[in-house]
């Protein structure tokens, strides 16, 4: 095969050097990072305290629980249409299609941990006069915390795969587009070297932040031998 359409392992590793040396790889990526977590620190606020609220209130549930679950499904790119109707190509259009493709799966995820907790362990705290807020505090939210962890990992994913979809909106400054240059200079060398910072960010945040947190927190919680 051609090497324009395949390029080899020396190919990619070039064209990522060039990337690094003038510049724009460490840029690209720093300015996709800062966007992804504010977009995904807002996405796990308001997830988890949407999940928490559709597991323990009724009136929730019912209003909100289906159109949550529904529009979980729906892939993060068809948000764009709607980003660009409602804020044109801005940063804020891109926030919009990071935290509507993350937002969701949290509160799903969050949803499910606390429906799973057992109910003779909120019985016996509230035996012990555990109400209200420090219930939530001390009993709830700890017991349910792997679960939610494990949202937030999901989560986390998500709003990579949304960024990118959102930094091919117009010139961004990020690896979306990095991606879309590649693409435009048929520079297929170029995206894949992207496409391969990308993979080891990603394993490099699931592996050193959520795999060692989540790993931590199950220890804790007798879940996991030490």
């Amino acid at each position: 095969m051609e090497p324009w359409l395949l390029p080899g392992p020396g190919d990619v590793a070039s064209a990522l050097l060039r990337a690094a040396r003038a510049g724009l790889l460490h840029r690209a990526v720093f300015k996709s990072l800062a966007r992804l977590l504010v977009g995904y620190g807002v996405s796990l606020t308001v997830g988890v305290a949407l999940g928490i609220a559709l597991a323990r209130s009724a009136l929730v549930k019912n209003t909100l629980g289906a159109v949550v679950l529904g529009l979980q499904a729906v892939p993060s790119v068809c948000w764009l249409p709607l980003a660009l109707l409602w804020f044109g190509l801005s940063e804020m259009a891109i926030q919009v299609v990071v935290v509507l493709g993350s937002l969701l799966s949290i509160a799903v995820a969050t949803e499910s941990a606390v429906r799973a907790l057992p109910p003779v362990l909120l019985r016996a705290a509230r035996t012990m006069g555990a109400r209200g807020w420090f219930l939530w505090r001390r009993v709830v939210l700890p017991a349910a915390l792997p679960g939610i962890l494990s949202g937030a990992r999901l989560g986390w994913t998500f709003a990579w795969r949304s960024l990118l979809a959102g930094e091919l909106l117009y010139v961004s400054g990020g690896l979306g587009q990095l991606l879309e240059l590649g693409r435009e200079l048929g520079d297929l060398a170029l995206v894949l070297a992207v496409m391969a910072v990308i993979v080891a960010l990603g394993l490099a945040s699931d592996h050193f932040v959520f795999g060692r947190l989540e790993g931590r927190v199950r220890r804790l919680w007798g879940l996991e031998r030490a």
